[in-house]
């Protein structure tokens, strides 16, 4: 489990940032401490350690179903993950259409608003 851990420390800092995942880390209790690092070990190394899958893939693949499934929070957070794994503006675009294809336009324009929340963060913009 140690290096599940350590591996999955290093996946989620190159993801989210170090910053962000030392904030949560830190900001662990003993009410959320074993789950912040059964999460690290189980979702960011298990999952995220396999490489059978690249960043970039995996990063498209939880845009798509964190979009579909509703949970906003965690679409702008893997939405600023998957600008730091190279997915650009325009694959961003084409996942927020087909969660609004499958999962209803309500949440596509969910979507759009998180994205866009999170490119004015950034500065991107989009050409007329």
């Amino acid at each position: 489990m140690d290096n599940m851990f350590e591996t999955g420390l290093e996946q989620r800092k190159a993801t989210l940032g170090s910053d962000y995942v030392e904030k949560n880390l830190a900001a662990a209790d003993g009410f959320t401490r074993s789950f912040q690092e059964a999460m690290t070990a189980w979702c960011w190394g298990f999952g995220w350690g396999d490489d059978t899958i690249d960043p970039k893939t995996r990063s498209m693949m939880n845009l798509s179903m964190l979009g579909g499934l509703g949970k906003m929070h965690e679409w702008e957070i893997h939405c600023r993950g998957a600008l730091n794994n190279g997915v650009s503006k325009e694959e961003i675009r084409a996942i927020i259409h087909v969660v609004a294809i499958y999962c209803g336009v309500p949440q596509g324009l969910e979507c759009f608003r998180a994205a866009k929340k999170v490119f004015d963060e950034r500065g991107i913009t989009f050409e007329e």
